[in-house]
């Protein structure tokens, strides 16, 4: 693994430093990489979903990232912002680390979830852009894997998740919330999307992530989804839950379908 930051000099806020982490399969059969947005909220990342999800990638031949980005209390714009430059260095280095430029998927889990989610559909100039050449490169993914992402805005409903969002934004703020909700900006061009969830997830509800498939359908976007009966919120790979940690191998399955692994 390596490690290297995402500018010489941060812009923001930057009581932590963004940064990318980079894992080079011994074995690669697939030109395609993906970027990992590990969960924790917006407060912390986790570490399960980090390199556990990368270690998985590589022994599918596939290059994976680990994308550092700045959590509370550094809010909204400073995560997206670290998320497009995440995206943005890869395809300025893809020749250097052998990969598609076209081939860049986005996946996260939770608020990971969420990020990727908006790295899809948020295309709206945001500050500290354009600063060298890394930022002429496009932010936009060409896949998003989503793991039981902490998807809609805040509200009275029982399954919406307030955390998240308070802790990219720092306050409640409706009408900020509404204007980076995923589900409110998919359009034409939004990625196809691979989705896995659990119906008995208590700390984010399926329903985030039926809501937001709901979304993309509605705009033609190409959906696979699969909900498992069983566990908790933060599963990763689900290793002490046999039947739900199927989803990795489906995963895998589709990129198959998508020429994206050999």
């Amino acid at each position: 693994m390596e490690r290297v930051y995402l500018w010489n000099e941060t812009p923001g806020m930057c009581e932590e430093i963004p940064y990318i982490d980079i894992y080079i399969p011994e074995e690669k059969k697939s030109d395609a990489a993906v970027l990992v947005f590990p969960g924790g909220g917006y407060i912390r990342r986790a570490d399960h979903e980090r390199e556990n999800y990368a270690k998985f990638l590589n022994a599918h031949g596939i290059t994976a990232f680990i994308g550092g980005y700045r959590v509370s209390p550094h809010f909204f714009p400073l995560p997206l912002l670290d998320a497009r430059r995440c995206m943005r260095y890869i395809r300025a280095n893809a020749e250097k680390f052998g990969i598609n430029k076209n081939k860049i998927a986005a996946m996260g889990s939770s608020a990971g979830g969420h990020l990727a989610a908006m790295l899809s559909t948020y295309t709206k100039p945001i500050d500290f852009e354009g600063l060298d050449e890394i930022d002429q490169e496009d932010y936009m993914p060409n896949l998003q894997i989503l793991c039981y992402p902490a998807i809609d805005q805040p509200s009275d409903d029982s399954y919406t998740h307030n955390v998240s969002y308070m802790n990219l934004i720092g306050k409640r703020d409706p009408e900020l919330e509404t204007a980076i909700n995923p589900v409110n900006n998919v359009c034409e061009t939004t990625p196809e999307a691979f989705f896995f969830h659990t119906n008995a997830d208590p700390g984010v509800s399926v329903i985030h992530s039926y809501v937001y498939a709901t979304a993309l359908r509605r705009k033609n976007i190409p959906v696979e989804m699969h909900v498992f009966p069983d566990g908790g919120h933060g599963l990763g790979l689900a290793p002490n839950h046999p039947h739900t940690a199927q989803w990795s191998g489906l995963l895998i399955n589709w990129l198959k379908r998508l020429g994206w692994i050999e």
